[in-house]
């Protein structure tokens, strides 16, 4: 069994974190708004002609809008589906043209809180498209058709159907180092890159390591042993830098892959007045289970931090999600992101495989990988990770491991469940996710984490 630092690992079910006597938070100016907004509009039928309620398309004719960049559509009661299409046609505000009609991924109820957790409990969750990033945007049209009857049978959508236009809000400000991430085979070359970036974000002229909110230090201070409070990465270390952080109960070599570099939550801007104040642990990491974020493909890297805060608004504010469900993201130029808020070394509770989501670690690649290949810098990313992640917990990539099933579409609650320790949401529940060419890479992955560990 591994033993770890215990400042680095150690965790309480819930916690509210008492930050070191260093990390001095300052408040935000009184007249600085948070970054960015949503708009939520109320669907309307759009053939009212006496259909049973709830069987007619609902939708928005074409109309103006306050810029927004990503789209998707909820409705009131987390447990229906919408059984149907979505579509939406947007307007470019850099040049004035609409967009063609693009789908949303409407069997999205599979990314989301445990049945039973106080998450789930809570009342505030919401059912939910996937979000679809459409860039900058000042005009929208949706419709939303129900699946032709069957048997004389009319099937109804949700109720409470509502158009979600999310804006992400400003970058944050200069020193960011989202962008400038390759992804590298070696950990050695991460590593020379980290220490640059990390020189940088030392800088005392960085707004956002000088400047933190109560909200930002607490966010940071779960990485404490990773990176100083306030940094907008976890940098890199080499495969013997990761040893020497990890030791064996009664000595032995620790399987364990070279930590990756790691964007930070003030690194892509995520603003932690959102998300509920305490963090919120299991008890191990069993399982990586690896998704699409099915928010469509055309983003640049260096857009992935408007994108991840537009998922994350999304996520919290229209899917009522107490903060970002996935516990790490990776662009696809292979940078790997902090997701959930708690600790990236740590087993945070995500909400991202219903049924799973206890003892396992979500990934989500952004992007939709149904019929596009996923880059190699992708599969590279996702098996540094898993190598170190899985490998703080003394797991296998190339093994299986059991989970019990918490409820779902695939796997009665209670039911335990065999399943590899690199896995795909499918693998979990009855969905798409990851994308066929995405999961079709996790062999590869699979035996490239095994590697990294040495094993």
């Amino acid at each position: 069994m591994r033993a770890f630092l215990a400042s680095a690992i150690g965790v309480a079910c819930t916690a509210t974190l008492v930050l070191p006597t260093v990390a001095t938070a300052a408040p935000a100016p009184a007249n600085t708004a948070p970054p960015g907004s949503t708009q939520s509009l109320p669907l309307v039928p759009l053939v009212p002609d006496g259909r049973a309620a709830g069987t007619a398309p609902q939708g928005l004719t074409e109309r103006d809008a306050k810029p927004f960049s990503l789209v998707g559509v909820v409705w009131d009661d987390a447990e229906a589906e919408l059984h149907g299409t979505a579509q939406v046609r947007t307007r470019s505000t850099e040049t004035g043209d609409w967009s063609g009609w693009q789908h949303l991924e409407t069997h999205n109820h599979e990314h989301a809180p445990d049945s039973g957790t106080p998450e789930r409990e809570a009342g505030n969750v919401r059912g939910s498209t996937a979000p679809l990033w459409v860039g900058a945007s000042d005009g929208v049209e949706v419709r939303v058709r129900p699946e032709a009857p069957a048997a004389e049978r009319a099937v109804a959508l949700p109720s409470g159907l509502r158009l979600e236009l999310v804006d992400p809000g400003d970058d944050p400000p200069a020193g960011t180092t989202t962008t400038a991430a390759e992804a590298a085979d070696g950990a050695d070359a991460n590593a020379d890159d980290s220490a640059a970036h990390a020189e940088a974000a030392d800088d005392a002229d960085d707004p956002r390591t000088t400047l933190l909110t109560a909200e930002d230090a607490a966010a940071s201070a779960v990485n404490a042993d990773l990176a100083p409070l306030g940094a907008t990465e976890v940098p890199a270390l080499t495969k013997a830098e990761t040893e020497e952080q990890t030791f064996v109960l009664g000595g032995g070599k620790p399987l364990i892959g070279p930590r990756p570099r790691i964007v930070t939550r003030k690194g892509w801007g995520a603003n932690e007045q959102l998300r509920e104040r305490n963090f919120v642990y299991t008890k191990s990491v069993k399982a990586a289970f690896v998704h699409h974020s099915a928010t469509g493909n055309n983003y640049s890297c260096s857009q992935a931090d408007s994108v991840l805060r537009s998922i994350y608004r999304y996520h919290v504010k229209s899917s009522g999600w107490r903060d970002f469900g996935y516990n790490f993201a990776v662009d696809k130029c292979g940078n790997i992101y902090e997701g959930r808020a708690g600790g990236v070394a740590k087993p945070v509770l995500g909400a991202h495989t219903l049924g799973f989501n206890s003892r396992s670690t979500g990934i989500a690649v952004l992007g939709s990988y149904s019929k596009s290949n996923p880059p190699a810098a992708v599969v590279n990313a996702v098996a540094r990770l898993t190598a170190w992640k899985l490998g703080l917990y003394g797991a296998d990539p190339r093994a299986k491991t059991t989970l019990k099933s918490g409820g779902g579409n695939r796997f009665k609650k209670g039911t335990i469940v065999k399943l590899n320790v690199i896995s795909g949401h499918r693998d979990g529940y009855v969905t798409d996710c990851p994308g066929g060419r995405l999961y079709s890479k996790l062999d590869e992955t699979r035996d490239a984490s095994a590697r990294l560990q040495g094993r």
